[in-house]
């Protein structure tokens, strides 16, 4: 199973973007989305999204704070700030932890977790790279890559 994973695309969701999506099971979009986000990549493969600091207002703001997944026998646990982490994982046998937020991707394994933040796949924001992510799950085994987009 491969998933997209996505985070603060701040309502530009780029033609790369959709590209380096196609053929992902599900998407997992990590907040700050931004209006007519969710439709596009809802007509590639299913979507799961949580808000952001910035979804205020329309359909954005109506996503969950958090979200478990549950996706190939993988318990995936979603929140757009890290810092904002009140469980502890590995505790909750959580699998995997996507965020977003930083705008910096970054893949790390604590505790036996993966946590994947995917980027910005959205506006450039510093030099920091546009970017998304994809997480493969299968043979027992997960593993994400940052794909940047530019």
């Amino acid at each position: 199973m491969i998933l997209g994973l996505i985070s603060d695309t701040h309502g530009l969701l780029r033609p790369e973007a959709l590209d380096a999506l196609r053929g992902c099971d599900l998407i997992l979009h990590a907040g700050d989305i931004g209006s007519a986000v969710l439709a596009p990549l809802e007509a590639l493969a299913p979507v799961h999204a949580i808000r952001g600091n910035n979804d205020l207002q329309g359909p954005e703001a109506e996503q969950p704070e958090t979200r478990l997944v549950a996706a190939a026998g993988r318990r995936l646990y979603l929140i757009h700030d890290l810092k904002a982490l009140r469980i502890d994982p590995a505790a909750e046998r959580i699998d995997a932890v996507i965020s977003g937020h930083s705008h910096r991707p970054k893949i790390e394994t604590r505790q036996g977790v993966l946590y994947v933040n995917p980027g910005s796949a959205g506006p450039r924001r510093f030099s920091l790279p546009v970017a998304l992510a994809r997480l493969r799950i299968g043979d027992g085994e997960m593993a994400a890559e940052i794909v940047t987009l530019a």
